[in-house]
């Protein structure tokens, strides 16, 4: 019987949530809890009405750590799969090492103070679950996640090595709003507005943000403007696959998106630092996220579809040269929202957090430490996308990409 914590009460747990009830024979029991114990128990009765699973809820506050020991301890969890925020994603660790559980995140920490994610914070965990027999799983959503899995699935069948990779994220999905994000505000404009960063010979390269754009015809979508971003992936995949000589992430965004966020950025909506307003401190970008469309709630009026995947171009194993492929998924916004009521951007972030939980619970993915998504076996992983909801593509292409 598997016992299961699930912190963290957005669209992406939502997400999660339904499709673990969904699988039921894998998580025996539940527990969703938040800040926000109404947002856990509107997802509780979407769940029992979708699927006639209960979950249990509960209150908890992620950056109390003696919190949430009690109520790990009160569940019975096993596993603690974080979907709150990145800014927790430390103390939820200190949690799972002093009660004795194994973890999951999908995004890696970065301070609430500083727009700068990396991973050598969560890295340096790495002897400490080891000495306590646990396990912590990394960055297990869509990207960072699947797009690194994609890329070792091609590693083991495809390619002796990795040259080059691009991830590339396209959401052709209209929601009809003037400016909304598909994530979570704070963390999607965080992420937008910071320099672009890519790796190539060895080196980080940097230049500002938003002023490197290609079209790219999309499967399944369309040719849409990209732009190049920074995104976790990078660091994690050119760290684990060292003869990778060039990695960079694209992401896609339309004009409107484009030219509110450069406004907002020029009025300093977008700054992290405190400002006073009328004798309280406030947050900018917090108070921003206050009055943006909640991503949770724009399923219904979604329509369109996403595809992400990574373009890899490395030495082919059956010695035929230098071959390039392209990996990918495409998602359905109507398909996920008729499914578990959320549009496909929390979808392809749930699914995988689901997935990787499986991979844990099950003791496939079991070996004591903290490890990235590149770092694992990828097949039964690849399996279960396929088995419920993310079925992916490989294409052989004509050559490395020339954008």
């Amino acid at each position: 019987m598997s016992k299961t914590l699930v912190i963290g009460a957005g669209g992406v747990s939502s997400a999660a949530v339904h499709k673990m009830a969904m699988n039921s024979d894998i998580f025996s029991e539940v527990t969703l809890a938040s800040r926000r114990k109404f947002k856990c128990d509107d997802i509780a009765k979407s769940v029992k009405a979708k699927t006639g699973v209960e979950i249990k809820t509960a209150e908890v506050d992620a950056m109390d750590v003696a919190a949430v020991v009690a109520l790990i301890k009160q569940s019975g969890a096993t596993l603690l799969v974080n979907l709150a925020l990145p800014y927790q994603d430390l103390k939820l660790m200190d949690a799972c090492l002093e009660a004795g559980i194994n973890y999951l995140d999908t995004a890696n920490y970065e301070p609430e103070d500083e727009a700068k994610f990396e991973y050598h914070w969560q890295w340096a965990y790495q002897e400490r679950f080891k000495k306590a027999g646990l396990t912590a799983i990394l960055g297990s959503g869509f990207d960072p996640g699947v797009t690194s899995v994609f890329a070792t699935w091609l590693k083991k069948h495809k390619l002796d090595t990795i040259r080059q990779i691009d991830v590339l994220d396209c959401n052709g999905g209209d929601n009809g709003k003037a400016f909304a994000t598909n994530f979570n505000p704070e963390i999607n404009i965080r992420e937008v507005t910071a320099d672009a960063r890519h790796w190539e010979k060895g080196d980080w390269v940097t230049s500002p943000a938003m002023t490197h754009k290609v079209a790219f015809d999309f499967p399944g979508v369309g040719e849409k403007n990209m732009y190049l971003m920074y995104h976790e992936e990078l660091e994690s995949m050119k760290t684990h696959f060292s003869e990778i000589e060039r990695a960079r992430f694209w992401m896609t965004f339309g004009d409107a998106y484009i030219n509110h966020v450069r406004v907002l950025e020029g009025i300093g909506m977008t700054s992290i630092e405190p400002v006073m307003h009328e004798g309280h401190e406030i947050i900018p970008l917090q108070f921003l996220k206050s009055v943006l469309p909640d991503p949770s709630d724009l399923g219904e009026l979604t329509t369109g579809k996403t595809c992400i995947g990574d373009i890899a171009t490395g030495q082919a194993k059956d010695g035929s040269g230098e071959k390039t492929y392209y990996i990918y998924n495409i998602c359905d916004h109507e398909e996920c929202y008729a499914e578990v009521g959320s549009q496909a951007v929390s979808y392809t972030t749930g699914v995988p957090a689901m997935i990787g939980a499986a991979m844990v619970v099950k003791g496939i993915w079991n070996e004591p430490g903290v490890w990235n998504m590149e770092q694992l076996d990828p097949d039964a992983f690849m399996d279960m996308l396929n088995e419920h909801g993310l079925p992916w593509q490989v294409h052989e292409l004509d050559g490395p990409v020339q954008f």
